[in-house]
């Protein structure tokens, strides 16, 4: 197989590009440290290929598993969190994640779990027809296969300051994206991992789930707001390359979300609309299955948003709901 694309930059911080589903087809994940010791920041999705993939680039670099001292996790997505577990039983070194983010893990992985049948009724009292609903159980089982095994973690508190790398780099929880997310900031050389709190070419998905955060535009906006604040010379994204304009794109992306608000307050203001309607009038209807879920969860975390700022209003009949605005 092909060895990952792998950039040391002049930080000594080491990018690998790991595979995953299309569209995005590349997770960034980060190798950083010395010769005491290394970290690494996010390992990918678990497969054959990202497990071969791994001891190509660790062959590559000259890193043997005893010298990676932990696995830290910005978030529970399985393109983040996936092969943590498989690199905790080669090196039995600690994985790093938050409490947050560690709930919601076990909330979509866990034995017994409901958080399909919580997605499909959820999708289904917002309008979505059940011949896409019933699609959804066996798409969401897909990813478990990605996260296994799960690993035995420590938990970062609000606030730690963690050492990565051999540097010591403090801890920033925000929500929205993913409940729990953390990004991780080193304050003498200005520099940011921030998975995909913040992305310099796309907006994240913001989602609502059942069980989850049930503001998470709110959340997601005060987060962007609080990164905003950091002086930033060079961010290490969850996706595309590392990016020096990171107040810059915190901007772009409030003004975003706002248009977006508009847009959806504009298409319920000419009639009453279900989340699944607005969403199909917003997005393209070449959607996959795995695009229209977040799509779908997109659209409705607006629209509550919307409900919660007293600009829309949701009425219920025969347990569908709809949306109207004020």
């Amino acid at each position: 197989m092909q060895l990952p694309e792998i950039t040391r930059d002049e930080q000594g911080i080491i990018q690998v590009k790991i595979a995953m589903s299309y569209p995005l087809r590349w997770v960034n994940s980060y190798v950083i440290g010395d010769s005491t010791g290394y970290s690494i920041i996010d390992p990918g999705p678990r497969s054959e290929v990202n497990e071969q993939a791994w001891q190509q680039v660790l062959q590559t670099l000259d890193i043997p598993i005893s010298a990676i001292r932990s696995i830290v996790l910005t978030h529970h997505h399985p393109d983040h969190y996936g092969l943590s577990g498989w690199f905790q039983e080669k090196g039995d070194m600690p994985v790093w994640i938050s409490a947050r983010a560690l709930a919601e893990a076990n909330r979509s992985w866990a034995p017994g779990n409901t958080a399909a049948q919580d997605l499909v009724q959820l999708f289904a009292s917002h309008g979505m027809p059940e011949e896409i609903t019933s699609r959804l159980p066996d798409h969401l089982d897909s990813f478990v296969p990605q996260v296994m095994p799960q690993p035995e973690v420590s938990l970062i508190e609000p606030g730690q300051p963690l050492e990565i790398g051999g540097r010591l780099w403090e801890t920033i929880e925000t929500s929205g994206h993913a409940a729990g997310h953390i990004s991780f900031y080193q304050p003498d050389q200005r520099l940011l991992f921030c998975g995909d709190a913040v992305l310099p070419q796309i907006s994240p998905n913001i989602s609502l789930v059942p069980g989850s955060d049930p503001s998470p535009l709110e959340s997601y906006l005060i987060g962007l707001r609080e990164l905003g604040q950091y002086e930033v010379e060079l961010a290490y994204p969850g996706h595309r390359r590392p990016f020096t304009h990171f107040r810059e794109r915190t901007e772009k992306l409030l003004l975003h979300h706002e248009e977006r608000l508009q847009a959806m307050e504009e298409r319920i203001r000419e009639k009453s609309c279900t989340g699944y309607e607005v969403c199909s009038s917003l997005f393209n209807n070449e959607l996959t299955l795995h695009q229209l879920r977040f799509a779908m969860s997109e659209t409705l975390a607006h629209l509550v948003e919307l409900e919660r700022l007293g600009r829309a209003q949701r009425q219920e009949q025969n347990g569908i709901i709809t949306f109207s605005a004020k």
